[in-house]
């Protein structure tokens, strides 16, 4: 049996007084109320002694002492170079990763100069597939950020990268596009110069903590960039027909004549 306590007694007659108890009554509202459904996370705990102990673990962050002023070197005042970092440094990784895949596949498999040229063709027409759409949302600023840090990762400047692979004309191709940007393919990465800066934060990177530096500037954790792949499926061929080779000229053409179209458009 369940009994009323002082408090109910209290706001019945209190109710009663007043000429709406009996509104009250009809609408239910003097009945118990249904126990809560919980919500939240379940935590961690561990039983001491006959005592649970709940348990949680709680990202480390960057903390600044109130009222302290930004200085020069305070990364508040860098906030866009964190942010272009963020987005761009691991499509820098995993071209590192697709270069070393590609060496390894040309000296084991490449015997032929008309199988390496097929070969780095089709690995071309891969990457275009695969980050095209990505870095062509990307900002002027984030475009020359990735070319430095490619520059740090596979240890030659862009404009090397794509002489070595492809050829003098295509590499000086890509080099106006870039001119035209205000960009520069053949300069080098400067980690105790222009790129300090840069070279701190992928320390920052390296180290593990770049969550909770990312934090402690935006007050959210970083976007993580999805890279498709740090694979490449291209293979080397044996033989290749002439119009297959024909297509994929033209094919390249194009996307050379598109960027063209597109940076006199901006």
């Amino acid at each position: 049996m369940c009994l009323p306590s002082e408090a109910q007694l209290f706001r019945k007659r209190k109710a009663a007084s007043s000429g709406t108890a009996t509104e009250e009554l009809a609408s239910g509202k003097d009945r118990p109320s249904k126990p809560r459904t919980p919500k939240g996370t379940p935590m961690f705990y561990e039983v001491f002694d006959g005592d649970t102990v709940y348990m949680d673990v709680i990202d480390p962050v960057w903390v600044f002492p109130k009222g302290r002023k930004a200085g020069k070197d305070d990364w508040r005042k860098n906030y866009k170079l964190v942010y272009n970092f963020n987005k761009v440094y691991p499509y820098a990784l995993a071209g590192r990763k697709m270069m070393a895949q590609v060496d390894s596949t040309l000296a084991a498999d490449v015997s032929k100069a008309s199988q390496r040229n097929a070969y780095t063709h089709d690995v071309m027409m891969e990457l275009f597939r695969l980050f095209e759409k990505d870095i062509r949302n990307m900002t002027v600023s984030q475009g020359m950020l990735l070319m430095r840090l490619v520059d740090r990762e596979c240890g030659m400047p862009p404009y090397e990268i794509v002489r070595k692979y492809r050829s003098g004309f295509t590499a000086d191709f890509w080099q106006l596009v870039a001119k035209l940007f205000g960009a520069d393919l053949k300069k080098r990465y400067e980690p105790t110069g222009m790129d300090k800066k840069t070279e701190q934060l992928v320390r920052i990177w390296d180290s593990g903590a770049w969550d909770g530096f990312y934090y402690s500037i935006y007050f959210e954790y970083p976007r993580k960039t999805v890279i498709p792949r740090e694979y490449l499926t291209s293979t080397v061929k044996s033989r290749q027909s002439r119009r297959e080779k024909e297509e994929g000229e033209e094919k390249e053409a194009s996307i050379m004549r598109r960027a063209l179209e597109s940076a006199l458009e901006d």
